[in-house]
């Protein structure tokens, strides 16, 4: 059950992955949490910097979409400059959003990898419907009162993944 918590890629942020390599692992979709992966949970546009990236996926041939549990007003600015689709208020870690981008855009599991900064519901609810899923560090300690919450919680899990030699925060792998 610990399992489901550990990363298939550990990374500092999302310009450190190597994209290539998942490309070869045959992922075609990536769904990228917002808040803390992409920008603070208090920016209200993407920088320049996210702008050319994104594009650069895109360009790889990526299907990028942004899977996160805010609302569709925080996600439309976002939509809209970055040219990409989004699945706003998923409810992460519950799968019902996963299997429904599953379905709607025609992959399988083994196409489509999650990154986000938060091991109980980034990685968790990736892991839990066998979807590639990589954790980034967050961007920001800043953070909303939930996601407060979820890191005590996730501070207790990573004690236990340490325990069992599973993962260890800060020592990044691919």
């Amino acid at each position: 059950m610990i399992e489901l918590f550990k990363p298939d890629m550990y990374f500092k942020d999302i310009y450190d992955i190597d994209y290539k390599k998942l490309k070869s692992c045959g992922i075609k979709c990536i769904l990228f949490d917002l808040d803390n992966t992409l920008v603070p949970y208090y920016r209200k546009k993407p920088t320049r910097k996210l702008k050319d990236f994104i594009e650069k996926l895109k360009d790889m041939g990526f299907k990028v979409i942004i899977f996160s549990n805010s609302n569709k007003k925080r996600l439309t600015p976002f939509k809209n400059a970055l040219e990409v689709d989004c699945s706003a208020s998923s409810k992460k870690p519950l799968s019902t959003k996963f299997k429904k981008i599953i379905k709607e855009y025609e992959y399988s599991q083994s196409e489509i990898a999650i990154i986000g900064d938060q091991l109980i519901t980034d990685i968790y609810g990736g892991n839990r419907v066998g979807i590639f899923t990589v954790l980034v560090k967050p961007i920001n300690s800043k953070e909303v009162f939930t996601t407060k919450i979820n890191r005590v919680f996730e501070n207790m899990v990573i004690k236990k993944l340490e325990k069992k030699n599973i993962f260890e925060r800060g020592k990044y792998y691919d």
